[in-house]
């Protein structure tokens, strides 16, 4: 059987060990960079299952190596948690902005990581093939295509937008709470991440354009896509 491949952009040559050490046990195989450059390449060339990316990288930081590689189509859907020792939020909302799936402090419990890393690539693994298509006006999402359309023009989800915009799609009308999201689309339930849905959805309002108003807010609550 092929194992998963993550890529580890760390420049830490400890805590690279120790991630590659913990990976391999838990029978990944790993590519590893200490350069933000050559991570690029290594995800382009390899396109790894998952990359555990630093952001303070000699030459790029992690912020601007993850900018690219959500930017390139090849290289846009690989799931992305960010590991850094910078824990003030600013910097956690940075990363998701940017594309990032999950962020983790250091220092960090690799047992939790590695929970993390599985529940990620279940997910992506585990991305229904639905044979419905919803169409709304100049909107259709194709839950089957795993594609989204606005007037015509293909958005560029990452795997993480689309789950969430399925997900709201096939309980439209219905209210799905902040934690019923992170369960459903990250795999975890995680006490204060709750920002990272309000993130994602940030962004995903932006790229559905005039069709934003779909996603509503229910205050207090959560979200809900409007029928």
């Amino acid at each position: 059987m092929q194992k998963d491949v993550v890529l580890i952009v760390e420049d830490d040559e400890d805590i690279l060990q120790l991630l590659t050490y913990n990976l391999e046990n838990a029978g990944f195989e790993v590519l590893t960079s200490a350069d933000g450059y050559e991570g690029m390449n290594l995800a382009r060339r390899h396109n790894p299952n998952l990359i555990l990316l630093d952001i303070m990288l000699p030459n790029v930081d992690g912020f601007e190596v993850c900018k690219e590689l959500k930017r390139r189509p090849e290289t846009a859907g690989i799931p992305v948690i960010m590991l850094t020792a910078r824990g003030e939020e600013v910097d956690r909302i940075v990363g998701l902005e940017l594309g990032a799936d999950d962020y983790v402090v250091k220092p960090f419990s690799p047992r939790e990581l590695l929970l993390r890393i599985r529940a990620i690539m279940k997910r992506v693994k585990s991305e229904e093939t639905y044979r419905t298509q919803w169409r709304k006006n100049g909107l259709v999402v194709d839950l089957e295509a795993h594609k989204a359309v606005v007037d015509g023009v293909e958005m560029q989800l990452t795997a993480t937008e689309f789950k969430l915009l399925a997900e709201l799609v096939k309980r439209q009308g219905r209210v799905q709470t902040r934690d019923q999201l992170l369960n459903t689309v990250w795999g975890y339930e995680f006490e204060g991440y709750a920002r990272t849905v309000d993130t994602h959805i940030r962004r995903l309002r932006q790229k559905l354009g005039p069709y934003a108003k779909y996603v509503e807010t229910v205050r207090g609550v959560g979200y809900r896509f409007k029928e």
